[in-house]
């Protein structure tokens, strides 16, 4: 299903009201210490705001029919009663913002709220620092280049390619855009050694010892074997490539894949996108919970008139609602931030407090520091939603928010507790938000068995992959590389081997009989 593009249309006037309201929002979260771009808003109707939506947020994107399919899911959801869309808002410069013309005055004032928390958290958390603030013209950009391509190749021919590309669109790096290399590494790598030899060759390490006990602690025979060992490894490493792992699979495809022109550039295209968006996996805890801490803030201290108390708590109670076992980013996010705020105002962190046992005390702990309001800012530019996790969500948090593991009894299938112990659940969650849930993929050696066929391997971190979208992603790295590909993974603690050269998947349990990858990953 093909979308069209992002039509042409007489925007709707904001009414006076609203109008007014917007700037005494905007000035009111100014005095606040936020701090964003200028933030453009635009009325939609709800077809406007579905074929926006459909596009990831952008009005304009290349023709593909994935957006159709998003378009037709968010029209049923809305003809249906199903859901529907408040607001979307773009990391920009300036930013732009989306609203639904059908929402009444309290839930456009919420939203206008909800949107400046936004802005202020893409300008300022340093996940989104090395962002392109110039996307939505980025986005204009890449659909010209594509359409440009589907009349040179034709609908269906561009088409699959881009179903190919966006098949590994996670394989990137998104730490990659922070490193500072330096002169030495760099050297490093434009050598491909990717280590520092010395001049008469690897040196092998020997126990400390006595002269007279020497012989006995270092074995000549067994300082040549490792030598040798040495010499093999480093003329592998120097005649490999990578030089070392590297975990963005798609700058590796990019640069090494023989392809044709315009397909590294859709490529290429798919990969830059895919970094744009990364920083909002990576945050969606923190960026939902700091713009719905904002929204509570502004809304209830100034902007909610008696007759529409009812309304603003609706709407707020249904954005913070989580069942038991379930997973809103707006809830934990928001209640994490008011327990920071009064856990640093009342002084409940450091040395003395943790340490402190007694029950009684902890709970009336109160120093009167009142470094809230700083904490959370400070938070706010500076984490992501993994350390966010890690460091602020405590047992007591976790307990009196009932944060609890649930699942369904296989006999009666009511919903029970499964787990109260707060580093389980801890864990799991961190667990779940790691690489975005997915797994990390290396690419361990380009020409493996000296025959440029590709080695990719699993970097595991407790989860094991799906094997059946691992062995269809295979299919289609083939498809770019076009050449054999493999792929090693742990499943079930054993190592496997997925391999796949253009006629059917093979799958094999790692042995000795199998030549050893450039660089193995447990």
């Amino acid at each position: 299903m093909k979308v069209r593009s992002m039509p042409k249309h007489t925007l709707i006037p904001f009414p006076p009201e609203l109008l007014a309201a917007k700037k005494l929002i905007r000035e009111q979260a100014k005095s606040y210490g936020l701090d964003f771009y200028p933030t453009i808003f635009e009325m939609c109707d709800y077809e406007q705001m579905n074929q926006i939506a459909a596009y990831g947020g952008f009005p304009q994107r290349y023709p593909h029919w994935r957006f159709g399919m998003e378009y037709e899911r968010l029209r049923k959801q809305h003809h249906y009663g199903l859901g529907r869309i408040y607001e979307m808002v773009i990391n920009n410069d300036p930013c732009y913002a989306y609203l639904q013309e059908s929402n009444g005055l309290v839930d456009q004032k919420l939203v206008i709220a909800h949107v400046y928390g936004h802005c202020d958290f893409f300008k300022n958390n340093a996940w989104f620092s090395q962002t392109n603030r110039k996307m939505m013209d980025e986005m204009a950009n890449h659909a010209t280049r594509v359409r440009r391509y589907i009349e040179q190749h034709g609908y269906d021919t561009v088409e699959r390619w881009m179903d190919v590309c966006l098949s590994v669109e996670d394989l990137i790096d998104p730490h990659s855009m922070f490193l500072n290399r330096g002169p030495m590494e760099t050297a490093q790598r434009a050598t491909g050694t990717g280590h520092v030899a010395s001049r008469q060759g690897p040196v092998v390490t020997k126990f400390k010892s006595k002269d007279y006990l020497d012989r006995w602690m270092n074995p000549p025979e067994k300082l040549a074997a490792e030598s040798k060992r040495l010499q093999e490894d480093a003329a592998r490493q120097r005649h490999s490539t990578p030089a070392r792992p590297t975990r963005d699979v798609l700058a590796y495809l990019l640069e090494h894949a023989r392809l044709d022109d315009w397909q590294a550039d859709c490529l290429s295209i798919v990969r830059e996108e895919a970094y744009y968006f990364a920083p909002q996996g990576m945050t969606k805890v923190m960026n939902e919970g700091w713009a719905s801490y904002w929204h509570s803030t502004l809304m209830s201290k100034h902007f909610v008139t008696a007759a529409e108390v009812i309304d603003y708590a609706d709407h707020h109670s249904g954005t913070v609602h989580m069942p038991p076992g379930g997973f809103n980013p707006y809830k934990i996010g928001i209640e994490l931030f008011r327990d920071i705020e009064e856990r640093w105002n009342k002084g409940k962190f450091g040395k003395d407090y943790d340490e402190c046992e007694d029950l009684g005390a902890r709970r009336k702990w109160d120093k009167g520091l009142g470094l809230g309001r700083e904490k959370i800012f400070e938070v706010r530019r500076v984490y992501n939603d993994v350390q966010f996790i890690d460091e602020f969500m405590t047992p007591e948090f976790i307990e009196r928010h009932k944060f609890y593991q649930y699942g369904r009894d296989p006999h009666t299938g009511q919903l029970r507790i499964l787990s109260r112990d707060p580093v389980r659940i801890k864990h799991t969650l961190l667990y779940q938000l790691t690489n975005m849930g997915r797994p990390f993929i290396y690419v361990a050696d380009g020409n493996y068995c000296n025959r440029g066929e590709l080695y990719l391997a699993q970097k595991h971190n407790g989860q094991d992959i799906e094997i059946k979208f691992a062995i269809e992603t295979l299919k289609n790295v083939w498809r770019i590389w076009q050449r054999p590909v493999h792929l090693q993974a742990r499943i079930d603690e054993e190592m496997m081997l997925f391999s796949y050269n253009g006629d059917q998947p093979k799958q094999q349990t790692i042995h000795d009989e199998l030549p050893q990858p450039a660089h193995p990953l447990g």
